[in-house]
């Protein structure tokens, strides 16, 4: 009895010194008034120095089978994290299945990819290290290239204290630095913040935008309630009569789900060309032209899109210009050019 007292006794000390030699700093999330409360995992605190490892994973082509690529390879700063193409290539050199999304505010998102597969951003880095088309590396590998290597070491240890360094490790640290990828800096916020103003045309795109009779866009691309840009749901918008691309079916297996895919954030978009899952316009004045006459209404189109059966909305010329107008003053500039996000083996 003893004996077992005192083994339970230095077990205590033992953990009790490895939690205190792990001084790891919370990050600090800049408030944001007009944004839903930020869900944060308490499974993954995120500390600046869970950050400061996973911004070096995100940047490192440790990860892919070959050493040719990185996470930001097909995640370009400069493109608010998508990468201007309609398709990325992986590895393997070949056209991947659909247009890289950009990463921003993704602390807020409840799914993550197009069709929705994930449902947490630490389950999500696993998607592309694996894809034998992406990166194309399995993750015992990269377990144990990150194990063996020198540089990664202290990180982790600086980090996650004497936790085994594991792919759920890797995951999380690459997780961390991507919650901290927040865009509120555009003239939108300055306007919500009080610190500037739009101009008439501005304000009348605006409106246009949260007009149901006109742009109809609030439906899924809030602007009003709150600033994210997207409801964060699935919607099957007409781009097509027949799906070639199930969407959220592949997910779902809901044959109610063919078609529908993941609502972008209305963020960014002057950064984020081509558009749609397919990267199928190659420019805003494109998408408006769809969504004014090229409709295709089918069995699972969205219901709030009530102008499907009459090919769009059919927005004058004008009017399409005050949208864009507006559209382009949710481009974050400060967003692209913050160094905090830029690749930490270059600067």
């Amino acid at each position: 009895m003893i004996k077992n007292s005192i083994k339970i006794l230095l077990v205590f000390i033992c953990v009790s010194f490895t939690i205190k030699s792990i001084k790891t700093t919370p990050y600090v999330f800049k408030k944001v008034d007009y944004f839903p409360e930020m869900p944060l995992p308490k499974a993954n605190p995120i500390t600046n120095e869970g950050v400061e490892l996973g911004r070096f994973l995100f940047y490192d082509t440790l990860l892919s089978v070959d050493t040719s690529i990185s996470c930001a390879s097909c995640h370009q700063q400069q493109y608010a994290f998508a990468d201007n193409q309609s398709f990325s290539q992986g590895v393997l050199k070949t056209n991947l299945n659909r247009n890289t999304m950009p990463l921003f505010n993704l602390a807020w998102y409840r799914s993550l990819f197009w069709d929705g597969r994930a449902t947490t951003v630490e389950e999500q880095v696993f998607f592309p290290v694996r894809a034998h088309d992406e990166m194309g590396l399995n993750w015992t590998e990269v377990e144990k290239r990150i194990k063996s290597s020198p540089f990664y070491k202290p990180l982790f240890k600086k980090a996650f204290g004497n936790q085994k360094i594991d792919s759920v490790l890797i995951a999380k640290s690459i997780a961390q630095f991507e919650r901290t990828l927040i865009s509120v800096d555009s003239k939108y916020d300055r306007v919500l913040n009080g610190l500037d103003y739009f101009t008439p045309e501005e304000y009348e795109g605006y409106g246009l935008v949260n007009d149901q009779t006109k742009g109809g866009c609030l439906h899924c691309h809030i602007t009003d309630g709150n600033g994210l840009g997207t409801n964060l749901s699935f919607s099957n918008n007409g781009l097509d009569k027949i799906s070639i691309d199930s969407g959220l079916y592949h997910s779902t297996n809901n044959f109610k789900d063919i078609g529908k895919f993941k609502v972008p954030s209305l963020r960014n978009l002057g950064f984020t060309a081509p558009y749609m899952h397919d990267g199928r316009f190659s420019s805003l004045e494109e998408v408006l032209d769809f969504y004014s006459e090229g409709v295709q209404s089918n069995s699972n189109i969205d219901s709030k899109m009530t102008f499907a059966h009459q090919g769009g909305n059919h927005l004058t010329e004008d009017e399409k210009h005050k949208i864009i107008l507006f559209l382009n003053t949710m481009n974050d500039t400060v967003f692209v050019n913050n160094k905090n996000f830029s690749n930490p083996f270059t600067n």
